[in-house]
């Protein structure tokens, strides 16, 4: 007798806010696509109406340390109770990079209410921004504030809502004062994505390459991303890498973090300024 043997396979399917690429792309900003967010989340989410806007409280080295963590959630603790990721569907690190870590739904929001929705992992995004909460991180770099304005009102501008439906945690949080997130004036905050949305706000605030090497000094050429040789070797060995030659993504963000820690603009290019610098520490 003849039998037939079925075999099933589950292919992951994109959650629904694989549109979020584009419109933060559409509007200027930089991203970063974490491996598997299309398909990542707690199920997907409903009708979108807004964003609430978080920070991670991590650590203050590097640009986004906090990155594994919305991605895979949080261990328990003394006082914390264990929370599955995607802990949110954006992380913002401090160069105003955006990293999209799911399409669906997260564990971003807990219980609480805003313009009468009580269901924030459903009907919110989560963008988890890097800063440690604390003085040691603040003021909060210029930069990602600037992406942190334009980033959500690109997003609402996409789901068809005004300012009004962007929240801090804080805000939205139940009961009162169960989130402090993030440190800033919400209601400033949602002033300048106003203006954004209504075409008011100054151009994408895009910090600036530091400029070539003069001829003659010290015989070092700018770096960036790309660049090999000798010089990349010396960069590396300053920063505390293993010496490969290629400056890649680990060598850029070291720079990055580098140059945050030292008050320069953190664009993870080793042009003069930033050189002067690492002959302090060489």
């Amino acid at each position: 007798m003849l039998r037939l043997f079925y075999f099933f396979y589950y292919i992951p399917m994109p959650h629904s806010l694989i549109w979020l690429a584009d419109v933060l792309k559409s509007a200027g900003l930089k991203i970063a696509q974490v491996p598997g967010w299309e398909d990542r989340g707690r199920g997907d989410t409903t009708e979108i109406f807004g964003v609430i806007c978080h920070y991670t409280a991590g650590s203050r080295n590097g640009n986004m340390p906090s990155l594994n963590t919305l991605i895979n959630g949080r261990a328990a603790g003394p006082g914390v109770t264990a929370l599955q990721g995607p802990l949110a569907q954006l992380g913002l690190g401090r160069d105003g990079t955006y990293y999209l870590i799911a399409a669906g739904r997260a564990n971003h929001a807990g219980a609480g209410i805003w313009q009468g929705l009580t269901n924030g992992n459903s009907n919110f995004i989560g963008i988890e921004a890097e800063n440690t909460g604390g003085q040691n991180d603040f003021p909060w770099p210029e930069v990602q504030l600037d992406a942190y304005h334009r980033g959500v009102a690109a997003i609402l501008k996409h789901v068809g809502h005004g300012p009004e439906f962007c929240a801090g945690h804080k805000e939205y949080a139940l009961p009162k004062g169960r989130k402090s997130d993030p440190d800033l004036d919400m209601n400033a905050f949602r002033s300048s994505v106003a203006a954004i949305m209504n075409s008011t706000a100054p151009p994408v605030l895009i910090p600036a390459a530091e400029p070539p090497q003069a001829a003659g000094v010290q015989g070092r050429s700018t770096l960036r991303r790309g660049a090999k040789g000798d010089l990349v070797i010396q960069l590396q060995t300053i920063l505390h890498l293993s010496p490969d030659g290629i400056f890649g993504a680990a060598t850029e963000a070291t720079l990055r973090a580098f140059q945050r820690n030292h008050d320069i603009v953190p664009d993870g290019i080793a042009g003069p300024k930033t050189w002067k610098v690492l002959d302090t520490v060489a």
